[in-house]
Parts: structure tokens; C-alpha cells; sequence
């Protein structure tokens, strides 16, 4: 199989077309790592990065959102780097024009015009500028006041270098804004001229460089004693974590190509004069719909209530707020309940938006399409709809085990967090997802040349 495998890549190098592809590929994403690297002027990187090595030594349920965060930049974020929004500003954008067309009328007609996915893109784009300015803003401050957002930073201590504090603040807002807006600009000339999605190669790659961080970390748990001075972690633990690691790949690999194909069949039809033959095909409903995203959104919501609760009982001295945001806190049996059900809830909340039956059952009436044994229209309508619930179902239940994997690792059997988020969440979920549609589009380069993909049975199916 290994062998099979290098005989593809030694493929890839043989077309001069791809071979360029690539070798522009990974020379922008050496220069999106760089943007994760250079910190801000008049910041104390190192100190903040040095809080971040601790806190995640002494952290055992996989980390809050702050670390969920930095891992989406790359580490940019706990270096206070150019880069530290990372291309999140971005997507962020992107999903609320996705949400906003189910909802706005002229953004929905846009997209289904001619012509109209650009302009989309373009109010993306000026979107993701005023999230910048505001998250720039936002992180300037935080920064500022580091011992209020960061728990245990030390009170005395300052990240802030440089004087007066309202330079810093306007410096700060637009050195971070730029970064996003070329890591925006990088990204989409990997897509226009290098191989793969670049938004989703650059997060991808952020996540992989933490890879030696867990390499590390694994190490370092081989030399953890007991009480007693046995070691922790022995050989049997080691394969059991090599299992489950090969166990989760090969699912995550599997619900993401999953797919229920609904047949579909043609009539024959005539269009002025010409004639169109009738035949058969199938509309492909992915089981993992949604993707990734219930599994941000749920991170994200039940993060808010917990820092909440836990400020106003610091700052009133409410000790039952301060119990109530411990009982919140990541790990714990009411925070993995609620969890698992904001996940069937987003995942859910997404097909809604999302996927319009309405409007494929109307496209397929037009085309004289209809799916064998459903009446057309109302009643196709009402098929897709119980079909992808009844999918999403199994969908949002494999996201909910994928994500809490992690979580469990880290609190029962106390697995570094660096080590516990390659296991499952949200960062094996991106991994599997990218990579999957990048070696999709180089193995359509290597058929369109008649040379042999990467599977010598099947082929790869993409994220799309």
C-alpha cells in the first residue's frame, strides 16, 4: 500500500502542471506560517506563549476556547504574532452570509444568478474587514488586560511594551487586520493556482504544527511516575492509544465520504427542437452534512455562560455563581450532556439553513427529473426532507462521539491536551476533511494525464 502510495506522489512530480501546483502550495503556506511567527511590535510574545506551555501542562480536559483559538491560528494567537486572527475573520464572514441567505431573499436570489457567487465573494471580503478592525480591537485590549483574561497570568506582570496606550491600541488593530486580509489574499491564490482550498490548507497546516508539540508530549508521559515510582503510561496504554488514533481516522474517513444516493430518473423531454433523451442518476445527501461547524458553534456558546458566571462571582464574591461555572466547566457530566445536545441541535440548525429541499424538488420538476416512486413537487419535497433528517440523525451522533473523545481522554486518563485534540474534535475532523479534497483534486490531475490515483479501487470523494 506504502508503496503504491510514494509511486503516486513520484506521479504527481512527473506533470509539470501539478508538480508547479504544489511546489506553489507549500511555499505560500511556509509564508502563512511565518505570519504565526512574528509577533506584533511592542508586545511580549515570549510571555504569553511561556503561560500558554504551563497552562496547557496543567490543563486535563483538552483545553477552553482561548486554546481553541490558537490552534485555528496556527499558535498565532498565543504569540501575539501578526497572524494571531488568523483567517477566522474570514470564515466567519463566510457563514454568516451562508446563514443570511436562508433568511434575505436578495442574497439567495445572488447566489443563483450568474455572475453572483463573485459579488458574494466581494461582500465576504469587506465583511471580513470589519470583523477584523473589531476582533483587532477586541484582542488589543485583551492583551492590555491580560491578568483579567488569561486566569492564573501574574498581576504584575505586562504584555504591553510600548506608551501611549492609544498608539498601541490603533497599531495593534491594524498590523492584526492586515495580517487576516493577506492571509485571506494567500489563500485565494493557493485555490486560483496552487492544488486544494487555501482557506481551509492554511487552518490545516496551523493544526499540524502541533504536531512535534505532541510528539513531545507523548515522550514526556512515558516519563510521569506513580507513587509508588512505577511509570503512568506503559506499552500496553501506548498501543491502546494507537488503536483508538487508526480507530477514529478510519471513522472520521468513512462518515465523511458517507453519503445516501437517492435515484433519481430523467424523462424524455423536448426543448424547441431539440430533443433530450430520458436516463438515470442519483442525488448524493452527504450523512455528515454540517461538517465541522456544530461542533465550533457548541465549543463556542458553552464557553460564554461559564466565563460569565465565573467573573461576576469573582468580581461580586457570588459563590454560587463561581459553583455553577465550575459545574460548567470543560469535562464535566452536565457540560459533556449539554454538549452532545448543542451538537444535535447545530447539526440540525445547519441542514435547516442550508439545504433546501424546496428548491431541488422545484429544480428537478423543471428537468423533468423525479425520484422513482415519489409524485413531483410537494411530495418529493416531503421525501428529502425525512430522508436527510433521518441521516443528520446518524451525522450529529458520530460528531457528538468524535467530539467528546478528546474531552474524555484528557479528564479520565489525564492525556495532554497537545496529545488528546489529534484523537478526535474538531482539529481530526479538519485534518480528514482537507485532505481528503486535496488528494480528490490531485488524483483528477493524475486520470486527466491516465495515470493511476491514489486508490487502485474507488476513487476519493471530497468534502463537495
Amino acid at each position: 500500500m506504502f508503496s503504491s502510495i510514494l509511486n503516486t506522489l513520484n506521479n504527481c512530480l512527473k506533470i509539470p502542471e501539478l508538480k508547479s501546483r504544489i511546489g506553489f502550495t507549500i511555499l505560500v503556506l511556509a509564508i502563512c506560517r511565518l505570519a504565526s511567527l512574528v509577533p506584533v511590535p511592542g508586545l511580549d510574545g515570549a510571555a504569553l506563549a511561556s503561560y500558554f506551555e504551563s497552562a496547557a501542562g496543567k490543563d486535563t480536559t483538552g483545553g477552553g476556547l482561548l486554546n481553541m483559538y490558537s490552534m485555528f491560528t496556527g499558535g498565532g494567537f498565543e504569540r501575539c504574532a501578526v497572524g494571531a486572527l488568523g483567517i477566522m475573520p474570514y470564515i466567519s464572514a463566510t457563514i454568516i452570509l451562508q446563514l443570511l441567505q436562508a433568511v434575505i431573499p436578495f442574497l439567495s436570489k445572488l447566489a443563483r444568478e450568474e455572475g453572483g457567487r463573485s459579488k458574494l465573494v466581494q461582500y465576504g471580503r469587506v465583511l471580513t474587514l470589519f470583523i477584523c478592525l473589531g476582533q483587532g480591537l477586541f484582542m488589543a485590549f485583551g492583551w492590555e488586560h491580560a491578568s483579567s483574561v488569561f486566569t492564573n497570568f501574574p498581576q504584575n506582570q505586562s504584555l504591553v511594551m510600548i506608551h501611549p496606550l492609544w498608539w498601541y491600541r490603533i497599531q495593534t488593530t491594524v498590523i492584526l487586520s492586515t495580517g487576516t486580509i493577506l492571509l485571506m489574499w494567500l489563500g485565494e491564490q493557493i485555490t486560483d493556482r496552487g492544488i486544494g482550498n487555501g482557506i481551509s490548507l492554511i487552518i490545516t497546516v496551523g493544526i499540524l504544527a502541533r504536531l512535534p508539540q505532541a510528539a513531545q508530549g507523548l515522550v514526556d508521559m512515558t516519563r510521569v511516575k506513580g507513587s509508588m515510582g512505577e511509570h503512568s503510561f506503559n506499552l500496553f496504554h501506548f498501543i491502546a492509544l494507537i488503536l483508538l488514533l487508526f480507530a477514529v481516522i478510519a471513522g472520521v474517513v468513512a462518515v465523511t465520504q458517507a453519503e445516501r444516493k437517492i435515484p433519481v430518473q430523467y424523462a424524455q423531454r423536448v426543448v424547441g427542437r431539440k430533443m433530450y433523451s430520458g436516463g438515470s442518476s442519483f442525488m448524493p445527501l452527504r450523512v455528515n452534512y454540517s461538517g465541522v461547524m456544530p461542533v465550533i458553534f457548541a465549543s463556542a456558546i458553552l464557553m460564554v455562560p461559564t466565563m460569565m458566571l465565573r467573573v461576576l462571582g469573582r468580581s461580586f464574591h457570588w459563590e454560587v455563581f463561581v459553583d455553577l461555572s465550575s459545574q460548567l466547566d470543560r469535562g464535566s457530566a452536565l457540560y459533556l450532556i449539554l454538549y452532545g445536545l448543542m451538537i444535535l441541535f447545530f447539526s440540525y440548525f445547519w441542514v435547516a439553513t442550508q439545504f433546501n429541499e424546496l428548491q431541488i424538488s422545484d429544480d428537478m420538476k423543471k428537468s423533468g427529473g423525479y425520484i422513482p416512486g415519489v409524485r413531483p413537487g410537494q411530495a418529493t419535497s416531503n421525501y428529502l426532507h425525512r430522508t436527510m433528517s433521518r441521516i443528520t440523525l446518524a451525522g450529529a451522533i458520530f460528531l457528538t462521539i468524535i467530539a467528546v473523545i478528546p474531552i474524555i481522554l484528557g479528564k479520565d486518563m489525564n492525556i495532554p491536551p497537545t496529545v488528546a485534540q489529534f484523537f478526535g474534535g474538531t482539529s481530526l475532523l479538519i485534518i480528514v476533511g482537507v485532505m481528503l479534497d486535496t488528494m480528490r483534486q490531485m488524483e483528477s490531475h493524475l486520470l486527466m494525464r491516465h495515470y493511476d490515483g491514489f486508490l487502485k479501487k474507488g476513487r476519493i470523494k471530497g468534502r463537495f
